[in-house]
């Protein structure tokens, strides 16, 4: 029998190499027991944001968020999956809610809400939070300038710093 170890790290393997159906086998090969471990819900959430698979992304991104609410991943997943759904408010409240314990220290988190801002026409709160990504990783200032979500403020976004 092979160890839930062993099947995660085929599974990650996998998905390095886009292999989808492979992964998923791996996946489902876990244990009823292991399904719901952390680092299980982990992997899982990786396959789903690989493969698309929003809806699917929203229900364990959720649960890995409240798995291991000191991780940042299972929140920026579930808040992402929702916002590919066009549920763009239910994705700034999930952030919202993790921004007490991941604020002061997940770029990803702030640069996103400044997206989900700008999508529901807040552009002073989306410059806000944009400020905030960029004196924490400068590097999301490309990203920006590139992003569908922020298109509104592109002007905006070139003349930050």
């Amino acid at each position: 029998m092979i160890s839930t170890r062993r099947h995660l790290e085929y599974a990650r393997g996998f998905l390095e190499l886009s292999m989808f159906a492979e992964a998923a086998a791996e996946l489902a090969a876990i244990t009823a027991a292991d399904r719901d471990a952390p680092e299980v819900l982990g992997v899982r959430a990786d396959y789903h944001m690989q493969a698309k698979e929003w809806a699917e992304l929203v229900a364990v991104a959720r649960r890995c968020a409240q798995a291991t609410p000191a991780g940042d991943k299972g929140w920026i997943y579930w808040a992402y999956a929702l916002r590919e759904l066009g549920r763009i408010a239910e994705a700034q409240a999930v952030l919202h809610e993790a921004e007490p314990q991941h604020g002061a220290t997940c770029a990803v988190l702030h640069y996103n809400l400044s997206c989900y801002a700008c999508l529901l026409g807040d552009h002073r709160e989306a410059r806000r939070r944009l400020a905030l990504a960029f004196q924490m990783e400068a590097g999301w200032k490309d990203a920006a300038l590139d992003d569908a979500d922020l298109q509104a403020m592109r002007d905006t976004i070139k003349a930050m710093k």
